[in-house]
């Protein structure tokens, strides 16, 4: 479909356009998690972000984590359902000295039985493309995070194709590729229609949907209001449309979204969930996901 059609869709009855959606989805739900690796200190400004070094926001800082501890988070998660378990970084770009490191994670969860390999490093260049592949990453996590005619006044020190060619790398070298967005940055209903067609082009096998949570001494700190539920709904729905074949997956600020409408979103067009707590937000605990699939009669998905 083309823009001036999905935009009509887009403001079609939400029944029927929900409904739409439905005929493309499964009847089972993926869990997934990440473990924060990195945190703070980040050289772009993304207006959004909590790690952004231009920013002096009160979230916590530190160096890379240890092997131990992202294992020991990888099984944790395990029992929690979760099959694909991500190590996220802060960060324009990883160094040598951590992407080395980030090859010895990948290698060590690797060979945990019913987790699959996930990894958010920042922009990657060729070399480290191939070795995440050599390494046998499964998946690699890169968002557009808005359309590319908005890019400009989400951040200036890296632009959208910088990402976009990330995303061509990924699947270059053979990975799967998780690529999404984030809802509520004062988009325009046609910057997320050019979103969902953007992402149509890119095919990712799972489209991550964030919702602005905005975070104090931040620029973006008073966008609260910037999306209500029914145009979240609506998103939902016509990144499904567009997107068939990818899963739409729950990540940071659902809970903008009442249950009710949680709910809702996971009859008819989400299918994934990163559960458990984000990068500098919250979520729900995996057993209260767990329980929202049981009461409707959602599988949750196997390895």
């Amino acid at each position: 479909m083309n823009k001036e059609e999905l935009l009509k869709l887009y403001n079609s009855d939400l029944e029927q356009l929900l409904e739409k959606a439905s005929k493309y989805i499964k009847n089972e739900v993926e869990f997934c998690s990440l473990i924060n690796a990195r945190s703070g200190k980040c050289s772009q400004d993304c207006k959004y972000c909590a790690q952004s070094a231009h920013y002096r926001t009160d979230i916590e800082e530190y160096p890379l984590i240890s092997k131990k501890e992202v294992i020991k988070a990888a099984e944790e998660a395990k029992t929690n359902g979760v099959i694909r378990f991500a190590v996220v970084t802060s960060g324009k770009s990883p160094d040598e000295e951590n992407f080395d490191k980030i090859l010895g994670f990948i290698d060590e969860l690797n060979k945990i039985e019913g987790i699959r390999s996930c990894a958010s490093i920042g922009i990657l260049n060729e070399e480290q493309a191939k070795e995440l592949s050599n390494h046998g990453l499964k998946r690699f996590h890169h968002n557009i995070n808005t359309s590319e005619s908005y890019y400009k006044d989400i951040c200036t020190t890296h632009t959208w194709k910088d990402r976009l060619n990330t995303c061509k790398l990924v699947k270059k070298y053979g990975m799967e590729l998780c690529c999404g967005v984030i809802l509520g940055m004062g988009e325009t209903i046609e910057q997320r229609i050019e979103m969902a067609i953007e992402l149509s082009e890119i095919e990712p096998e799972s489209i991550p949907i964030n919702i602005l949570m905005p975070i104090p001494k931040t620029p973006f700190e008073n966008y609260n209001n910037k999306i209500d539920e029914e145009n979240i709904l609506r998103t939902l729905a016509i990144f499904k449309i567009a997107n068939p074949k990818s899963i739409i997956r729950f990540c940071g600020g659902r809970m903008k979204l009442s249950d009710k409408n949680q709910e809702l979103a996971l009859k008819t067009c989400v299918e994934g969930i990163l559960t458990g707590n984000y990068l500098t937000t919250t979520g729900k605990s995996p057993q209260e996901d767990i329980n929202t699939l049981k009461k409707l009669n959602k599988n949750l998905r196997k390895v």
